[in-house]
Parts: C-alpha cells; sequence; structure tokens
C-alpha cells in the first residue's frame, strides 16, 4: 500500500476535482457557478428561508462570495429578500417560485450524486466514513488554527 500521506492527499485532491467538475457540468444548464448552487441548495432545504450569515456559516464560504452570490440570485429571480428594516446581513432570504424550482432540481441532482458515489457502501460503513471525515477536518482545522496563531 502506498504511503499514507500520498493516499490521503491524492484521494482528497481528486474528489475535490470531481465534485467542482460536476458542479460546473450540472450547473451550465441554469447559468449558476458552484457558490450559487450552494446557497440554492441550502435555502431549499431550509424552507423559512435563511440569512446571509446563516448561508456563510452553512456553505461553508466567506461572507463576500456569499454576497456576490445573494446579489446575483436576486437580480435574476431566484432569491428575494423578506425584510428591508434590518441590516442586509440578517435579513432573510427566501427562495421565489423560479428559485424553489431551481433548489428542487438541484437537491434531486445532489441526491442522485451521493447515491451513485455511495454505491458500494453499506450504510454503516458510510455513517462511519463520514463519522471519520469530520473528526480529520475538525483536527486538520485545529491544526491550521495553531499555525494562525
Amino acid at each position: 500500500m502506498q504511503d499514507r500521506f500520498h493516499t490521503f492527499t491524492v484521494q482528497i485532491a481528486k474528489i475535490a476535482r470531481a465534485i467542482r467538475r460536476i458542479k460546473a457540468e450540472e450547473t451550465e444548464e441554469l447559468h449558476l457557478k458552484g457558490t450559487h448552487v450552494s446557497c440554492l441548495y441550502y435555502l431549499y432545504k431550509e424552507e423559512r428561508g435563511m440569512t446571509a450569515t446563516e448561508l456563510c456559516e452553512a456553505c461553508d464560504e466567506d461572507k463576500a462570495a456569499v454576497s456576490r452570490s445573494v446579489e446575483y440570485l436576486e437580480e435574476y429571480g431566484y432569491v428575494a429578500c423578506k425584510s428591508e428594516k434590518q441590516k442586509r446581513w440578517k435579513s432573510l432570504l427566501v427562495l421565489t417560485d423560479k428559485g424553489r424550482e431551481a433548489g428542487r432540481r438541484i437537491a434531486d441532482k445532489i441526491d442522485c450524486i451521493l447515491a451513485q458515489a455511495s454505491e458500494g457502501l453499506t450504510e454503516e460503513n458510510r455513517l462511519i466514513f463520514y463519522q471519520s471525515l469530520k473528526l480529520i477536518s475538525d483536527n486538520l482545522q485545529k491544526i491550521c488554527e495553531k499555525y494562525g496563531e
């Protein structure tokens, strides 16, 4: 077996490239980008709507990227801001009818892709994999925080 470092880094890089490619291919017809897709997906899943702050957290994107995405999605009729009174960043964002349709299509595609990507895994193995992946991610974040001190 190849050394752990090589296996870990190469497989993670391959997964990241595959996800970017799938997002690009699947969203081209909707004229959306990866961050737009993530925003629509999470807004679709959270029917009450979300604030831009909550979207940042859900998408794991920075404030500027989410702001640009929300602006684009509003301009093209996918998203509406529910409140004019609150600060824009804390206002509830909801999907329009066009946004709900796009969100449903995106969620359906994501579900299908996740099912295909998980082929051959038992439910127990899938749960262990995701728990392990989260633990590794959290541990790497802790290491990164030490470098930022």
